[in-house]
């Protein structure tokens, strides 16, 4: 996997992750395997798990392996590994920029933005998606045509609380159920990853950008994803929901001519890149 950050520097990983993904999806055997890993009953159990006591074991080698600053976090005592796993971190260490015309982050995650063609199809990581297929919806397809595509990879070290990205009114939450599957890059090289995610979905009516829908998209032993609301007005920086443990993904829909996204992300994207950026941090602005 190739990184950038917003200053440039450029960071290569090839993870164990990506190695044991490589073997799983290259191989007969391997593919048998995670077939039966994917099943929801399998990502359940796991799930639960990882809310025992038994789990928060995990906590202390988990943070020595990711080097996540602890001091950036509220001070608690973590009763298991999902409880550390969904840990709030302190307001000051992501400060929400406040200028109405400007686009924030909705999350902390690798960052991929595309130009919604004409086809209604977009690219993740080398594999084309058709907007009506990830939707199942023709008619919200076609509200995003000529419009942009962001596509947020949280991986297991980044924060997985994501806030509202605008003031508006928030639809309620659809959800189209499927097989949980990894979102790791290394599976769209054999398998067509969203097409088997569990997904949930809401269209907000912002007051600066259009009607931007946001989805979550769970992932590998993910037991759930934690939206608060239903339908509500709502406010820039106010928290949406969380996921439990595993690499996520959000996607985020703008329409036609509602927003110009940072040129350092656009350039990126086509270099290859996927870029670091945090929640609440600037990554584009409304269109004039």
């Amino acid at each position: 996997m190739k990184y950038i950050d917003r200053n440039g520097r450029k960071t290569y990983i090839s993870s164990n992750q990506d190695r044991l993904l490589k073997i799983f999806y290259s191989t007969i055997l391997g593919r048998c395997m995670i077939r039966s890993l994917i099943q929801p009953k399998i990502s359940e159990l796991g799930g639960a798990f990882l809310n025992t006591k038994l789990s928060a074991c995990f906590i202390k080698p988990f943070i020595k392996h990711t080097g996540i600053d602890l001091s950036q976090y509220e001070e608690k005592d973590y009763k298991s590994y999902n409880e550390f796993f969904i840990r709030r971190i302190k307001e000051e260490c992501r400060p929400i920029a406040m200028n109405p015309e400007k686009l924030i982050s909705p999350c902390d995650g690798k960052l991929s933005v595309y130009k919604i063609h004409s086809d209604l199809s977009f690219q993740i990581k080398h594999t084309w998606y058709k907007i009506e297929s990830l939707l199942h919806s023709k008619r919200l397809a076609k509200l995003y045509q000529g419009g942009y595509a962001c596509v947020f990879r949280l991986t297991v070290d980044d924060y997985h609380r994501y806030c509202y990205m605008d003031d508006g009114l928030k639809s309620k939450n659809f959800r189209i159920p499927g097989v949980f599957h990894t979102v790791n890059p290394i599976a769209n090289d054999y398998y067509p990853i969203y097409k088997e995610n569990t997904r949930e979905f809401c269209l907000l009516k912002s007051k600066n950008f259009g009607t931007i829908l946001i989805m979550e998209v769970g992932a590998l032993f993910v037991g759930r994803i934690n939206n608060y609301d239903e339908k509500k007005t709502v406010k820039r920086g106010e928290e949406k929901g969380r996921f439990e443990f595993g690499g996520s993904t959000i996607v985020v829909l703008f329409q036609k001519d509602k927003v110009e996204l940072d040129c350092d992300l656009l350039k990126n994207t086509k270099n290859g890149f996927e870029t670091i950026v945090k929640m609440g941090e600037t990554i584009g602005k409304k269109r004039e």
